[in-house]
């Protein structure tokens, strides 16, 4: 019978159009369009990343009792600066780190209005990282939806910079200054 197969097999072989090769599948994963994500202001309110089209954004994690947070008096300065040039400073706070964001939105906000003056948009508290990841980090985080780069927030104060088209231009470290010539040079171009 084994002899009997051989024969066949290649007559079929030859007879026929040659069998499609198997191809690996291409990364089907769609670019999520930041414009199309939410979030909650601090105040409770929907907030719509759609309203920033055509504004560079600096999306930052943000903390209260954490090394980097006298970063706030940074990021009102860089506010008060640009935002008529079109820049948007978007703080989320979080506990992810060390648990140094611990109060409620209530005291979040009095605290950064009280001791630096913000007046930039801050949304309700969220996770930076881990399996409830809110969705605008999922975004800056993985390359499958920004199109860009994978990245990981190492800390509190982790700067992402976005451009006028809604593209993630970079990640700057928690150590970083918000004046910093990289942020700088970005914000002028």
């Amino acid at each position: 019978m084994r002899t009997l197969l051989i024969p066949i097999i290649a007559l079929l072989m030859a007879c026929g159009e040659p069998l499609p090769k198997t191809e690996q599948p291409q990364d089907q994963t769609d670019v999520t369009d930041l414009y199309s994500l939410t979030a909650v202001d601090i105040h409770g309110k929907p907030f719509s990343f759609g309203s920033l089209r055509g504004k560079k954004v600096l999306i930052v994690n943000t903390a209260s009792e954490c090394g980097n947070t006298p970063q706030y008096a940074q990021l009102q300065e860089l506010h008060e600066t640009y935002q008529d040039k079109g820049l948007v400073i978007v703080g989320f706070p979080s506990n992810d780190f060390g648990g140094q964001e611990p109060g409620s939105e209530a005291e979040i906000e009095t605290f950064c209005r009280q001791n630096y003056g913000v007046t930039f948009p801050l949304m309700s508290k969220v996770r930076t990282k881990g399996a409830e990841q809110h969705p605008v980090y999922q975004w800056l985080t993985r390359k499958a939806l920004n199109g860009v780069q994978d990245a990981e927030v190492g800390w509190n104060f982790h700067k992402f910079l976005i451009d006028t088209e809604g593209h993630l231009v970079k990640d700057v470290s928690s150590e970083v200054s918000p004046l910093d010539e990289q942020v700088m040079t970005w914000l002028q171009r």
